[in-house]
């Protein structure tokens, strides 16, 4: 890693063949199972809630829905979260919080990836209620206690506070520097 190591964009910045490398060694088959992907992310002691989120991150990641996270999946999902359109992010948000993939993300399911994140990357700084509340609040305009991807986008997108939250909880820096550490602790042995 170079000096810049610990910001996203620098990372997925390296060389692509470098990257490959690091997958590789992590997963030598060149594909990571769930099972994996939550040892590199040291799941250990975690909460139902977080090992549920990582089970919907891996979904969402698993674009082929084969049950294998491959490199080009690996790399496209993260690229996308860091440079992907303002749409797109927030398409892959709102099929990461549909956990049931109705279609509509209810309070719950809200609220239940916003505590796995918090326990993920360990900043409890507001209550997932009330960010859970202060979103439906302000992008629930029918009251009906659920949100469709169009009054998902469009309420992210009209509310910049929201979209700054979101923003700041969906932030993989933190994961991403675990999975980065935990290949140079597998390349030091």
């Amino acid at each position: 890693m170079g000096a810049h190591g610990s910001n996203l964009d620098d990372i997925l910045e390296e060389d692509m063949h470098h990257w490959y490398t690091k997958f590789m060694r992590e997963s030598p088959s060149g594909l990571i199972t769930l099972f994996e992907l939550k040892t590199m992310l040291e799941m250990n002691g975690m909460t139902e809630e977080a090992s549920s989120y990582v089970d919907q991150v891996f979904v969402t990641f698993d674009m082929d829905g084969d049950g294998y996270i491959d490199f080009v999946e690996y790399i496209a999902g993260i690229s996308l979260l860091l440079k992907g359109e303002i749409n797109q992010k927030l398409k892959w948000y709102f099929k990461l919080f549909d956990q049931d993939g109705n279609g509509k993300i209810d309070k719950d399911e809200l609220e239940t990836i916003f505590k796995a994140i918090q326990d993920i990357t360990r900043s409890y700084d507001i209550p997932p209620e009330e960010i859970v509340n202060l979103i439906y609040e302000k992008i629930d305009v029918n009251g009906e206690g659920e949100l469709t991807l169009e009054e998902f986008i469009s309420g992210a997108r009209e509310h910049p506070d929201i979209m700054d939250m979101l923003t700041k909880m969906m932030d993989l820096t933190h994961v991403l520097e675990i999975i980065v550490k935990g290949q140079r602790r597998k390349a030091l042995n």
